[in-house]
């Protein structure tokens, strides 16, 4: 390869591989929830079971997320993606093993150590591979596949599967893909020059006091709290929604719940994309002033399964673009040197804990005391908030750098050529 030629090939096989890789990782996560009613009835469990088989994923998953992710800038983003892919695969075979609830719950708890491993480390081999001009929209694609793998394909891949054999046979072939991916990431995925030689005598590497000092990491963390209240709170609470409140039969309410993964798959390439563009600031302000719209209108709907997909993907278009906006480019971007993977950690890790965990708890509580038609103004404030955290972000993309950098210049001249 000539010098300053860029791999567009291994950029390509790399996303391609990261992104069925994260699909992989929304499937092992949701693939369950389909699943819980004969899950609940052979292990005996309740609805609180349920949620806290949910929660326990999302809180491990946040904390390893963090750890992980500064564990790869120090050892390289191969000896944790390999060892964290075959470690989920394993496990998700495993929860079609398990005897009780107890054994279920273990089994969850280290699924989320393992998803979370992966999950910061592959944004961050992501954008390792990615050329700077398509970043965003590389970093978007590849987490695109967790919402049409977890949130669109995921209820269908369970029923269908249901149909032929056990809840436990069904974890046991899903398991299978991830193990082949991982022997895939073995051959091809590299590790970044900046990892893999560090006594090469280049800049020395970032602390992690760097990462919080740097501006647009802690107002992600705020944001992607935002941004996660919306996805989680309508990912477990929407259900419920459409049957207790309005009235519609499991069928119509399947096709209305798939809008979230499939708006959503379109949204984690097509708004990082758009920032690319526009700049990150601005896509972000204009995915949560989407988001608001759309959960605004899709509040004064009634049983209107058509009207309810059409607004339900538009606003799952915004929000989980903003999750790969957020915890992609941006945190990529606002990352001190050799603190990649990092950073991202701390911006995936505060959005789960918060947003995948105490935020769907939240709505089970107003549910519970205020009533299932009240669960949508705790999204709606999240994403109004998240509009004015959004101002705060300061602009990392590298376009809109350069054309501010090229207006910079031309006025200098215009200067100078006047003064002369």
């Amino acid at each position: 390869m000539k010098p300053n030629t860029w791999d567009t090939a291994y950029e390509r096989k790399a996303v391609t591989l990261l992104a069925l890789g994260f699909g992989l990782v929304g499937l092992d996560r949701w693939l369950i929830a389909p699943l819980f009613p004969s899950i609940m009835q052979d292990l005996n469990l309740n609805a609180q079971d349920v949620g806290n088989c949910i929660g326990i994923l999302g809180l491990s998953w946040g904390v390893f997320a963090v750890v992980m992710g500064g564990m790869s800038d120090k050892v390289g983003r191969r000896k944790v993606l390999i060892p964290a892919i075959i470690a989920f695969s394993l496990l998700s075979g495993f929860s079609g093993l398990a005897g009780s609830f107890v054994s279920l719950l273990a089994v969850r708890a280290l699924m989320g150590v393992a998803e979370g491993s992966f999950c910061p480390t592959s944004f961050a081999a992501t954008a390792d591979a990615s050329h700077p001009k398509r970043r965003g929209f590389n970093l978007g694609l590849q987490q695109s596949g967790f919402a049409l793998f977890g949130l669109a394909l995921a209820p269908i891949i369970a029923t269908q599967l249901l149909g032929m054999m056990s809840w436990r046979w069904v974890f046991a072939l899903v398991s299978v893909p991830g193990l082949i991916l991982g022997l895939l990431m073995y051959r091809v995925i590299r590790e970044p020059k900046a990892v893999a030689t560090p006594e090469a005598g280049g800049p020395e590497r970032g602390h992690w006091r760097d990462v919080i000092r740097s501006r647009n990491i802690p107002v992600a963390m705020v944001a992607l709290f935002c941004a996660m209240t919306g996805v989680f709170v309508l990912g477990a609470m929407l259900p419920l929604y459409l049957m207790q409140y309005l009235k519609l039969d499991t069928q119509h309410m399947g096709v209305v719940a798939s809008a979230i993964g499939f708006g959503g798959f379109i949204g984690q390439f097509g708004l990082p994309g758009l920032s690319d563009l526009l700049g990150r600031r601005l896509a972000s302000v204009i995915g949560f002033v989407g988001t608001a719209i759309m959960l605004i209108v899709f509040r004064g709907l009634g049983a209107q399964p058509l009207e309810l997909f059409a607004v339900l993907f538009a606003a799952s278009f915004f929000t989980l673009g903003l999750v790969s906006l957020l915890s992609g480019p941006i945190a990529t971007e606002a990352a001190p040197l050799g603190m990649i993977s990092t950073s991202i950690g701390l911006v995936v890790g505060a959005g789960e804990i918060f947003g995948g965990g105490v935020a769907p708890a939240l709505a089970g509580f107003v549910a519970a005391h205020f009533g299932i038609q009240n669960i949508l103004w705790l999204p709606i404030g999240a994403v109004v908030l998240g509009v004015l955290v959004s101002l705060l972000l300061k602009e990392t993309a590298p376009a809109m750098l350069r054309r501010r950098e090229a207006a910079v210049s031309a006025a200098q001249i215009a200067v100078t050529g006047q003064a002369e």
